[in-house]
């Protein structure tokens, strides 16, 4: 079991989110991605909307970085942590403008970039971005398509009906062969077939802990399963967040359990086929509090589950 760092203040969940977050600056993130680099967790994942709705404001808060953008600057401020997404909306940009970005962060931070899409869900967003939000998944398909030929083919192309190249150049190529790793975030079952032809990894939402197993199951049983599943990232705090963002009460998923506790459930989500997780953030007093629960998290609970 590998452990991301739970970075404060990267949203304003309603669910899971604690006070003193919202005092944290840019530089504050930068002495935690150094930190936690030196602590030995292993990847920063990057939450994305690009604009929040105000009727959406009080569950799912106004605070969101652009996803790309954060990961580069993170990839850039360390040297050995992998950078994530969680998750990155697909349709909602050019995907050569997407592909373009991800093999430059690729490139530049010599291939520590993991990148988790998905389809989204928040439709007035998409109205505001002026993407069609009932064509998301066709165009997610097409995209991801689209994205790996540039990064895998010496003179890509691709035709399709939103987006189309031929007889052009592309580099960068990723530094990680094939591709840097694809990962793709949702439960649905479109999604899962997506898991299965193009991904290496993929990040459950509402899926319970419980159906884990049945929904890798699902994935590698598909006729076109590339073979590739390799990663499922489930965070112990990710059971507190429903649809919508809704607050869920759930006490197997609340912050600050004891160190068996924490131990006893990563377990358990190793025994379900999680390959990665995040210990959440508890109810703490100050950023300073968080640097000593960081540590005892790496002192304590990492040696135990590796």
């Amino acid at each position: 079991m590998k452990l991301g760092f739970a970075m404060p203040h990267m949203l304003q969940l309603k669910a899971t989110m604690q006070p003193w977050e919202t005092a944290v600056t840019g530089a504050d993130q930068t002495r935690l991605a150094k930190w936690a680099e030196k602590l030995g967790y292993e990847m920063i994942a990057v939450p994305e909307h690009q604009i929040i709705p105000r009727s959406h404001i009080d569950l799912s808060g106004p605070f969101y970085f652009n996803a790309y953008t954060a990961m580069a600057y993170i990839a850039g401020a360390t040297e050995t942590v992998r950078v994530n997404s969680c998750i990155a909306i697909l349709p909602a940009q050019n995907p050569i403008v997407t592909a373009k970005a991800l093999s430059t962060m690729d490139w530049l931070s010599s291939g520590r970039v993991t990148i988790t899409f998905a389809v989204g869900w928040l439709e007035e967003e998409f109205a505001l971005l002026g993407v069609p939000f009932h064509e998301r998944g066709a165009m997610a398909e097409e995209y991801i398509q689209a994205i790996i030929a540039l990064w895998t083919q010496e003179n890509p192309e691709f035709e399709g009906k939103y987006v189309s190249f031929r007889d052009v150049a592309f580099e960068p190529k990723p530094v990680q062969k094939p591709h840097l790793p694809v990962w793709f975030g949702g439960d649905a079952n479109p999604v899962l077939k997506r898991v299965a032809r193009y991904a290496q990894g993929w990040w459950p939402f509402l899926t319970k802990p419980d159906d884990i197993p049945a929904r890798i199951d699902f994935i590698r049983s598909q006729a076109d399963y590339n073979g590739q599943l390799a990663d499922v990232y489930y965070g112990m705090s990710t059971a507190r967040v429903g649809e919508g963002h809704a607050v869920i009460d759930d006490p197997t998923a609340r912050p600050g359990q004891t160190k068996q506790e924490i131990i006893d459930r990563l377990g358990w989500f190793s025994s379900l086929g999680v390959t990665w997780s995040s210990v959440p953030i508890p109810d703490l007093p100050s950023i300073q509090a968080y640097y000593d629960y960081t540590q005892w998290v790496a002192e304590e609970i990492m040696p135990a589950i590796k």
